[in-house]
């Protein structure tokens, strides 16, 4: 028998701030966390703005050296103590899974090592900026500062990378293997990644419009989430709160193109039918959309939706994408995105997919154009990446029984 997997603990940092609080605030209102890029010099790149994090500059650690740290390493402590907090874990915690999903690792560094080499040498460069570097680091990380014991797995397939992560953790959990799970995703502003964006002609020099007939591309973003998974029965024991439960996980992948996705939306239709089976088809109150504000990948998952659903179910189904607040946070966009949807499923409110004004009848859906509230159930959020990489996560309200 498949044992129940409830969520007990969220954090969350994004260009909204640092928390759970105030990124559900902002979000409920619909504000836009994405300004002109002062990381590096976007001057030259199609488009200059994103989801920069702002005062922010280190979490506080007392078992590393932050000074040896990368940003991507500052960003997962402070999600990673918010959802310990607010799940009441205190002290070592033994035989717990850690399930992260990242693009980008430590790649700050290895751009701050990189630039050492041009400027200085490669005799002169320091080494220790590579510490931090490879994507395994930063999971290291977090087993020392929390004292952590058990496993840890990191996933990096595009932008699915940490609704992966957190669907491992999920069947991991259901299938006996572990009681306890830290699991989510991270990615920092990168210049080398914002550089093969605009390459692609993916970002837009104007504003993100999810599903928007005059969208013209995604703005990027920086951040981190994190769920803290539990068995059911383990978490009642302990007097955890519940904020929800996770029951379906679907993943597929349609190997269509290296960057494009496949027209028919065929991969991202089967990772959802997939999650919505192993849920036993809850009644969907509200999908968080991949929706990335390019022509082809909202195209697609529009077709996907109405391809799942039907057209007539998915027409009454709300949709929203999140990223025009926050920005496309490519490896962390999945477990950010998650936890939005536990907030809202929480709350029984609607996230707004601002920027949208011009429907295009090509992607024709329930869009929220203003946040309001709404009796939610069930949430599906989708994740579809590069390389065909497809993703789908089903939340639902906690009932005893």
């Amino acid at each position: 028998m498949k044992r129940r997997v409830a969520v007990t603990g969220i954090g969350i940092i994004t260009s909204h701030g640092a928390g759970a609080k105030v990124n559900w605030e902002k979000t409920k209102a619909g504000e836009s966390s994405v300004t002109e890029i002062t990381a590096f010099d976007a001057g030259p790149y199609r488009g200059c703005c994103g989801g920069q994090i702002r005062d922010f500059t280190a979490a506080t650690v007392s078992r590393l050296r932050a000074n040896r740290l990368d940003r991507a390493t500052h960003l997962l402590v402070s999600s990673v103590r918010e959802a310990l907090s607010s799940a009441n874990i205190v002290g070592p915690q033994c035989d717990c899974l850690l399930s992260l999903g990242t693009t980008l690792g430590g790649m700050l560094s290895g751009e701050a090592f990189h630039r050492d080499v041009i400027e200085k040498g490669i005799s002169r460069a320091r080494l220790s900026k590579t510490l931090d570097y490879l994507a395994h680091h930063q999971a290291e990380n977090l087993f020392r500062e929390f004292e952590l014991a058990g496993d840890f797995l990191i996933f990096s397939d595009a932008c699915a990378s940490s609704a992966n992560a957190i669907g491992h953790a999920f069947g991991v959990i259901a299938s006996g293997r572990y009681d306890m799970a830290v699991a989510g995703g991270y990615d920092t502003m990168s210049e080398f990644t914002f550089a093969g964006f605009n390459s692609l002609m993916a970002v837009t020099p104007e504003l993100s419009r999810p599903f928007d007939k005059n969208r013209s591309g995604l703005v990027l973003g920086e951040g981190a989430g994190i769920l803290i998974l539990e068995e059911l029965g383990h978490a009642i024991r302990r007097n955890a709160a519940i904020y929800c439960e996770i029951t379906g996980y679907g993943i597929a992948s349609d190997a269509y193109h290296m960057t494009s996705p496949d027209p028919s939306g065929s991969g991202a239709a089967s990772a959802m039918s997939h999650a919505l089976r192993q849920a036993g088809f809850p009644d969907i109150g509200y999908i968080n959309a991949h929706g990335t504000a390019t022509k082809y990948n909202d195209l697609m998952e529009a077709c996907a939706i109405k391809n799942v659903f039907q057209k007539d179910i998915a027409m009454r189904i709300p949709v929203s994408s999140i990223k025009p607040m926050i920005g496309h946070l490519l490896g962390a966009a999945g477990a950010v995105e998650a936890v939005i949807s536990v907030q809202a499923l929480m709350d029984n409110w609607l996230p707004p997919n601002i920027n949208y004004v011009t429907p295009d009848p090509e992607c024709e859906l329930n869009i929220v154009t203003a946040g309001r509230p709404s009796e939610i159930r069930a949430v599906l959020s989708n994740s579809f990446g590069f390389g065909g990489s497809n993703a789908s996560l089903i939340f639902e309200e906690y009932r005893q029984g």
